[in-house]
């Protein structure tokens, strides 16, 4: 009885948290309040010199290209999503930030950059391992931000419970920091520094 009770309250707490991020959209213009509150954009610009080629795979809606823009020569921002594009387009257009419809698993071609930026992104990817081997032949340096599966408890207890537990429903991965580390090394990838904040992973 009590294991029901539980399953039914975590699965309103998803609701309640998907119902939440939705207004908190709105009441903040458009744009989802943990760009503001997190500041996460900051360990990407302060990651990239005046001088870098930037290319923002999964761009969304252009906020943190918009950032990136500031500071790069250029920037790249690719999205699956031809909404995402328009919109980015709309609102945060520079000269010096080219938007493109793209599938980042195919389309992405030999175009060299010196920086890749992946906030977010390699939880969406099946196969994030060959991935990782494509694009890394794009650019030296790689800089990228994960959810981690024990961010908190209640995460944990939902997935032994059977309950949705991912932030994302379309997330194949939520890490751990072994199974971060597990999956760079597969994909020959050195993790030169990283941190963990607000249960995401910055590497």
């Amino acid at each position: 009885m009590f294991k029901f009770i539980i399953i039914c309250i975590l699965r309103l707490h998803n609701w309640t948290y998907k119902t939440v991020s939705r207004f908190a959209i709105r009441a903040e213009g458009g744009l989802h309040p943990k760009h503001r509150l997190m500041n996460y954009h900051a360990f990407f610009v302060d990651r990239i010199l005046t001088t870098d080629r930037v290319l923002d795979i999964g761009c969304g809606n252009g906020a943190l290209a918009f950032d990136l823009g500031k500071k790069a020569r250029e920037v790249v921002a690719v999205d699956l999503s031809v909404a995402n594009i328009e919109k980015a387009k709309q609102l945060y257009a520079r000269e010096n930030i080219a938007y493109r419809v793209a599938d980042a698993t195919k389309d992405l071609g030999r175009e060299k950059f010196d920086v890749i930026v992946l906030s977010n992104v390699l939880e969406h990817i099946e196969n994030r391992v060959m991935f990782l081997k494509q694009v890394q032949t794009l650019a030296p340096k790689i800089l990228l931000r994960v959810p981690m599966i024990d961010r908190d408890w209640i995460t944990l207890y939902k997935k032994e419970l059977g309950v949705e537990y991912r932030l994302d429903p379309t997330h194949f991965v939520e890490y751990t920091e072994e199974s971060f580390y597990k999956e760079m090394q597969e994909a020959n990838l050195l993790v030169e520094s990283f941190f963990i904040k607000f249960g995401e992973l910055y590497a």
